[in-house]
This record gives structure tokens, C-alpha cells and sequence, in this order.
């Protein structure tokens, strides 16, 4: 497929630890998306066994240029990040996990948007779709939180993790790298800085897609969110929400107490979720979305599992009908 030559180059970064099972097909999403051009970066954090005959082996003709670089010590996906931001070239960069691939537009339809939103927009993020490893969906993602959204996302609006977000070079270079002293909530900690110096734009099209399966997740570890990620967030960041006023400070810390809340909820520490979620309540009654959560939590472990069950088949349902929209929409 031919490209513009005056199209600006998009570096894509993927950090890889193992799991070439997996690698080998986000390669070649890369290679195959109908943009161009793009430089791909993957950074092997030490795995037992080298990524590269991986890379070697997929197919990326297409691509502008392919590297793989190497650290001597395993330093953790957002120190990996940071390796390929630096080695970036790109006037865009992109993330994608070793996990997840693009469909062949996710590359294009973000581009465009950068486009058409003009120079205040400095991150543009996509919509996800979750399927089994037997290629079963499960779950979409719509994203919807876009402009300047420091005062949303201080009250916990959601957005979608590294894999859906592109992001303008110049907007890191303003907001600095990855805080990798974070086990956890690094992509959220990164975009609060970032929603500092840029506008946020989305495409709700499901151009990511998240395997679902029973390998590791970091957010999974609750105690390190607990003893570290928590009080360090709170730490870096209360004195800039209390910038913008004493109810946006009580907005941060009410939202990411409920956010802790729901990892200890899935973890069984059901007591800690109720500590939690009576300081979110506190800390600002206005969230209401504390509340059923809350009374779920104070039902114990039966109530907790059949809430859960509900959510699934919640998110399932809803997903699908906003997909469903998502292509009325595109169709029309």
C-alpha cells in the first residue's frame, strides 16, 4: 500500500518480557496497519530468552524501520516505556503491549483525529475490544473522556490503558517520562501529568484489542497498590489537584481510595474495601459511585461474587450495544 511522503513518522514502542506466544502477533499488527510511516521500537526487559528471533521471524517488510534493544536487568514495562520513548524518532508515539495487537486502522484513525483536533490535542486514545484466547469477545471499551480533563480524571474518569494511547512527542517531552518507581497506576499517573500540558481527544472505535487469560497482571498484586501505589499517588499528586481547589483535592483522593477499594475487593481483603470506601465517601459524597459499592462490600464474600458475576455480564451487554452503535453510526 502506498503512503503520503509528507506523513509524520509514528514510533511504536512495545516493551516484551517472554511470551513470544503473544509477540509475534502484535509485531505484525504493526506491519499491518494501513498507515505509514512507522518505526517500530521493542525493548526486551531481560527476558530468560531473547525476543529478537521473534521480531526477526515476523513479518515487517512494511515498516520504516525495526529495532530491538536489551536491558542487562529486568527494570519493569514503564523503565521499558521509557527506553523506546527515548530511542523514538517519531514526531507520534505509540504503545502497545506484547499482549495486545491493533487492528490494521489503529494507527491511521489516530493520526486523523491528531489531524483533525488541531495542535492543543496531544493525546488521542481508542476504544478496546477483550477476547478470549479462543477469540471469544467479551467486553468493549468506548472511550468518552476528551478536552482538558485534569479536573475529570481527579475524580476517577476512565481511560483506556498504554496499548490504546498515542501521544505527541512534544507532549513528553513536556510532561516527562514514566514515574517507574509505580508497581501499579503508572499509565494513570503518566496521563494526569500529560492532561497538565494537553487536550484529550478519542476514537471510540475498538482498534485495540486485550487478550483475556490466566497469564500474570501487575494490577492484580493489591498489596503493592496498597503499601505503595496508593500513598505514593496521593503523595505526588494531592498538591496539584489542591491547586485547582480544596474540592478537587478531596475529588483525588475520594477516587482512588474507590479504586483501591475495587482491587481489594477482587483480592478478598473485603475489610480494607470498606475502610476505603467509607474515607472515598467521606472524603466526597458526591461520587455516588461509592455508594453500591459500599453495600456490596459490607455484604461479604456472597454478595461480592454475585455483584461480580453481574458486572460481567453488565460490561458484556453494554459493550456490545455500544459497539452495535459504534458501526449504526459508521454505516450511516
Amino acid at each position: 500500500m502506498s503512503h503520503r511522503s509528507d506523513q509524520p513518522l509514528v514510533s511504536v514502542v512495545v516493551p516484551a518480557y517472554g511470551r513470544p506466544e503473544y509477540l509475534d502477533v502484535a509485531v505484525e499488527s504493526v506491519a499491518d496497519q494501513t498507515y505509514g510511516p512507522i518505526e517500530l521500537v521493542v525493548v526486551d526487559d531481560c527476558s530468560p530468552d531473547s525476543i529478537r528471533p521473534v521480531v526477526d521471524a515476523a513479518e515487517t517488510d512494511a515498516l520504516r524501520d525495526v529495532r530491538v534493544l536489551r536491558h542487562d536487568v529486568n527494570r519493569g514495562a514503564c523503565a521499558a516505556r521509557n527506553t523506546g520513548i527515548e530511542a523514538a524518532r517519531g514526531e507520534y508515539v505509540a504503545f502497545l503491549d506484547d499482549d495486545d495487537y491493533w487492528r490494521p486502522e489503529a494507527v491511521g484513525r489516530r493520526i486523523d483525529a491528531f489531524e483533525s483536533a488541531g495542535e492543543e490535542v496531544g493525546f488521542v486514545y481508542a476504544g478496546q475490544e477483550y477476547v478470549t484466547t479462543e477469540g471469544e469477545t467479551t467486553n468493549y471499551r468506548v472511550p468518552e473522556t476528551r478536552g482538558w480533563v485534569t479536573r475529570d480524571l481527579f475524580r476517577g474518569a476512565p481511560l483506556c490503558p498504554f496499548s490504546s494511547v498515542m501521544v505527541r512527542r512534544s507532549a513528553v517531552e513536556e510532561a516527562g517520562p514514566l514515574d517507574t518507581r509505580f508497581p501499579s497506576w503508572q499509565d494513570r499517573e503518566w496521563y494526569l501529568r500529560l492532561s497538565e500540558v494537553c487536550a484529550f481527544e478519542a476514537v471510540a472505535d475498538p482498534l485495540v484489542v486485550r487478550r483475556v487469560d490466566s497469564h500474570g497482571k501487575i494490577s492484580d498484586d493489591y498489596e503493592r497498590k496498597r503499601d505503595v501505589s496508593y500513598p505514593l499517588f496521593l503523595e505526588k499528586h494531592r498538591p496539584l489537584a489542591r491547586k485547582y481547589g480544596k474540592r478537587h483535592e478531596n475529588a483525588l483522593v475520594a477516587a482512588q481510595s474507590r479504586s483501591l477499594a475495587h482491587s481489594a475487593l477482587a483480592n478478598g481483603y473485603h475489610a480494607d474495601a470498606v475502610r476505603l470506601l467509607r474515607r472515598s465517601v467521606r472524603y466526597d459524597p458526591t461520587q455516588t459511585s461509592s455508594y453500591p459499592l459500599l453495600a456490596v462490600s459490607l455484604g461479604g464474600e456472597r454478595t461480592v461474587e454475585a455483584a461480580r458475576r453481574l458486572k460481567r455480564l453488565g460490561e458484556r451487554l453494554r459493550g456490545r450495544r455500544e459497539f452495535r452503535a459504534l458501526g449504526s453510526e459508521t454505516n450511516a
